[in-house]
């Protein structure tokens, strides 16, 4: 039960929704509940901090490519677009004031 209840957890897109305050307090709260020595609950914070920076990581990726879609698909220009058109908008003007 322990087991599962510690799964439970530790579950990536749970773990995303939440601040890493609150995953930090009911790990602390869970170790203490469940009688785990020093070594094990400082383990199993840890365990619960690193997967819930691999599951943030995971979502602000999936949120990224989502908004990076939708905006292909509305046919807007992303910012690495602008970024391109203002370098060769750059270039040419270079190109204009040293021909001229």
């Amino acid at each position: 039960m322990l087991e599962t209840l510690k799964n439970s957890l530790l579950t990536g897109v749970g773990m995303a929704l939440r601040s890493k305050k609150e995953i930090e307090t009911f790990a602390k709260e869970f170790a203490e509940q469940s009688e785990m020595n020093q070594k094990e609950a400082k383990d199993f914070l840890e365990e619960c901090k690193k997967r819930y920076d691999d599951a943030k990581s995971g979502l602000d990726k999936k949120v990224e490519d989502v908004v990076e879609s939708v905006l292909k698909r509305l046919d807007l220009p992303t910012r690495g677009d602008i970024d391109a058109l203002n370098t060769r908008i750059d270039a040419l003007s270079k190109k204009i004031e040293k021909d001229a």
